[in-house]
C-alpha cells in the first residue's frame, strides 16, 4: 500500500484530511471526527451517464439499483438489512458525472460497511442474474413514470438537456436514460459495463467520523486490496464545448399542467471554475428566496409569478459549461408570453443593472449557511470530500469553494451575465395547459 498524507488545509476546511492509494489504484480519503460515535462510508465511482456509449444510456443509473440486489457473499436485499439492522442508513445516487454509494453507521460497524462496499465492487457480476436484471429494469421504468412522465413539468430536465447540448455530447441525454436502450441490452452487456467501470482504480472511498486514518487504511487494504484494477478505462466521450450556445433554442409543450411555466437556461462555465463560482452567486441573487430579484419583481412586484414557483439554480456539471436554469410559473390569468417577458427582463437586467452590496451580502450569507450545513454531518462531509477527490484529484480542494464564492464581486456578476446570459444563446422551454403534449 502506497501512502501519502496531508495536513489540515488553510482554505476554509477545518477538519483533518488524510489520504492513501492502494496498489490497485483505489484512493482512500479519511477525515477523523470524534464528536459522535458515527461514521459515514462513501464510495464514489467515476462513472455517470456522460460515460455511457451510444445505445447504452441509463446503464449507470440502473447499476445504482442493481448494486443493492446481491453480490457473491451478500444475498438479495441483505445489504440493506445488514446496514439498517445495525443502526445505519444507506442510499445511492447517480448523475451525469458520477455514481456514489454511502452508509452512515455506528462507528463500531465501520468494518461491516467497508466489507459490504468491497463485496459488491468485486462480486456483483458473478451474482447478477437475468431475473434480477429484468426486475430492476421494470423498477427503473416505473421510476421514470413516477418522477418524469406522469408528473406535471416532470420531464423538463429531459427536454432541457438535448436543447442545451448537441447530439453526441455526453450531457445530451439524461441519467434516467432510454427505456429502449435498457430493453435492448442483454445480460452480458450489463456485466461488461460493470467490469469496465466499477473498479478500484476508478473509485474513491471516503470515510468521515469516529475512526482513524490508520484503521480505515488497514480495512480498505484488507477488503479492497485484492480486487484487480481495470487497465485502460475509457474516458467519457468528447465533451469539449466552450461557453454559451451559438444559437437560441425553443420548445413548447402543451399538456396536463395546471398553469403556464417557463424555463430559461444558458450554458455558462464548468463546475469548479471561478466562472461557475460567479454563476452560483448570480443564481442566488436572482432566484433564492423572498429577497431575490425574481421574487421581488415577478412574484411580489408585478404579481405575474406564483411565489412558491420562481427561482434560479445552477446544475453542478464539471466537464462542460454547466447550465443555469431560471424558472417561474404563472399566476392565474397570466399568459406565458407575459411571464416570459418578465423573466427575460430580470435576467437581461443583470448585465446592465449592477447587483447591490446588500444583494451580494445576502447571497453570500445564504451560500455560507448552505455550505456549512452540508459539512455539518459526517455524510455531507464524506460526500463533499469524495466529490473533490474524484472530480479534481484532491479532497482538500473542497476548501476553496466557499472562499471562491466570497470573493465574487458585483462586477464579476455583470461580466458573467453579459458573457453567458445573452438572448442569442438562450434555451426557452414553455409548458402550456392543454389536452395533449
Amino acid at each position: 500500500m502506497v501512502t501519502s498524507t496531508s495536513t489540515p488545509v488553510e482554505t476554509g476546511y477545518p477538519w483533518p484530511i488524510e489520504t492513501t492509494r492502494l496498489n490497485n489504484g483505489l484512493r482512500v480519503v479519511v477525515s477523523e471526527d470524534r464528536s459522535a460515535p458515527v461514521v459515514c462510508v462513501n464510495l464514489w465511482y467515476d462513472v455517470g451517464s456522460r460515460h455511457e456509449p451510444e445505445g447504452q444510456t441509463g446503464f449507470a443509473h440502473l447499476f445504482e439499483h442493481l448494486m443493492f440486489e446481491g453480490s457473491v457473499h451478500v444475498q438479495k436485499t441483505e445489504h440493506m438489512r445488514l446496514v439498517q439492522g445495525n443502526g445505519g442508513s444507506l442510499n445511492a445516487t447517480t448523475n451525469p458525472d458520477r455514481t456514489n454509494y454511502f452508509e452512515t453507521m455506528p462507528s463500531e460497524h465501520l468494518e461491516l460497511a467497508i466489507w459490504l462496499e468491497a463485496d459488491r465492487m468485486g462480486g456483483l457480476v458473478p451474482a447478477l442474474t437475468q431475473e434480477t436484471l429484468d426486475n430492476q429494469r421494470e423498477v427503473v421504468k416505473n421510476e421514470r413514470r413516477q418522477r418524469y412522465d406522469n408528473v406535471p413539468y416532470g420531464d423538463a430536465w429531459l427536454r432541457l438537456l438535448p436543447l442545451l447540448y448537441p447530439p453526441g455530447h455526453p450531457y445530451h441525454h439524461a441519467t434516467i436514460g432510454s427505456m429502449e436502450d435498457l430493453n435492448a441490452a442483454g445480460l452480458e452487456t450489463f456485466r461488461a459495463f460493470h467490469r469496465q467501470y466499477y473498479a478500484p482504480n476508478n473509485a474513491v472511498l471516503t470515510v468521515v467520523g469516529d475512526t482513524s486514518a490508520a484503521e480505515v487504511f488497514a480495512l480498505a487494504d484488507k477488503y479492497f486490496g485484492a480486487l484487480e484494477p481495470v487497465p485502460d478505462i475509457p474516458p467519457a466521450p468528447n465533451g469539449h464545448l466552450t461557453g454559451p450556445a451559438e444559437h437560441p433554442a425553443r420548445q413548447t409543450v402543451t399538456g396536463k399542467v395546471p398553469a403556464p411555466r417557463i424555463y430559461l437556461s444558458h450554458r455558462t462555465h464548468p463546475f469548479g471554475s471561478a466562472g461557475y463560482d460567479t454563476v452560483t452567486v448570480l443564481a442566488t441573487v436572482l432566484g433564492s428566496g423572498r429577497g431575490s430579484r425574481l421574487y421581488q419583481r415577478l412574484a411580489d412586484g408585478a404579481r405575474i409569478a406564483q411565489p412558491d414557483y420562481v427561482g434560479a439554480y445552477g446544475v453542478d456539471l464539471a466537464h462542460a459549461p454547466a447550465p443555469l436554469i431560471i424558472t417561474a410559473t404563472a399566476k392565474d390569468g397570466v399568459d406565458a408570453a407575459t411571464l416570459e417577458a418578465g423573466l427575460a427582463e430580470v435576467v437581461d437586467g443583470l448585465a446592465t443593472e449592477p447587483v447591490t452590496e446588500a444583494e451580494l451580502e445576502r447571497a453570500k450569507a445564504l451560500l455560507t449557511t448552505s455550505w456549512w450545513r452540508q459539512l455539518s454531518t459526517v455524510g455531507g462531509r464524506a460526500d463533499t470530500l469524495g466529490r473533490y477527490a474524484t472530480q479534481f484529484g484532491d479532497p482538500a480542494s473542497a476548501g476553496y469553494r466557499l472562499p471562491g464564492w466570497q470573493a465574487v464581486t458585483a462586477g464579476d456578476i455583470a461580466d458573467v451575465a453579459a458573457q453567458t446570459l445573452q438572448p442569442s444563446s438562450r434555451v426557452t422551454l414553455t409548458y402550456l395547459p392543454g389536452d395533449h403534449s
